[in-house]
């Protein structure tokens, strides 16, 4: 599909621009992280209104500053329970095209990390596009897996095209 290639070149574009420079947050005990460049802002849990026949992971849509910007649980897509929210849950938003936003519920924010390349293990069967992981990095004893959001999100794109705001 065209928005399945603008999002992955869109994301692609804005990996090799970003210096290796990702922000990690985390998912119950798990610790990922995306390029830093694909993240427009980090906003706190608001009110999210619910889009009735969307996966169960897409839990809605919110409200930021006028636009309508369509959330993803991103702990379901993951295949993790869902929990309640704390004071540390928030919305990372990013853009997955250059005139579209995403949000991205995660259970909290860690930092904003820059892996070396001696850190970062790209491991082939664990890491490959199709599964949406590019790497895993070790960092100061820690484990994050780096992920590529365009693959992990590629069939929610398309299907939330209209929500997007994409043609």
């Amino acid at each position: 599909m065209q928005m399945e290639s603008t999002v992955g070149e869109s994301v692609r574009r804005q990996t090799a621009r970003a210096d290796g420079k990702y922000l990690s947050f985390a998912l119950g005990e798990e610790e990922y992280g995306i390029p830093v460049l694909c993240v427009r802002e980090i906003v706190g849990v608001m009110p999210i209104t619910r889009i009735p026949n969307l996966s169960p992971y897409v839990v809605g849509v919110i409200n930021l500053r006028g636009k309508v910007v369509p959330v993803v649980d991103l702990r379901q897509k993951l295949g993790m329970p869902p929990i309640e929210y704390t004071r540390r849950t928030c919305i990372v938003v990013i853009r997955p095209t250059p005139t579209s936003m995403l949000g991205l519920l995660v259970d909290s924010v860690l930092e904003v990390m820059q892996p070396s390349q001696e850190e970062i293990d790209r491991t082939p069967g664990v890491c490959s596009q199709e599964r949406g992981v590019t790497g895993v990095a070790k960092v100061r004893g820690k484990v994050k897996v780096l992920l590529d959001v365009s693959a992990v999100l590629r069939e929610d794109l398309s299907g939330l095209r209209d929500l997007l705001g994409e043609t």
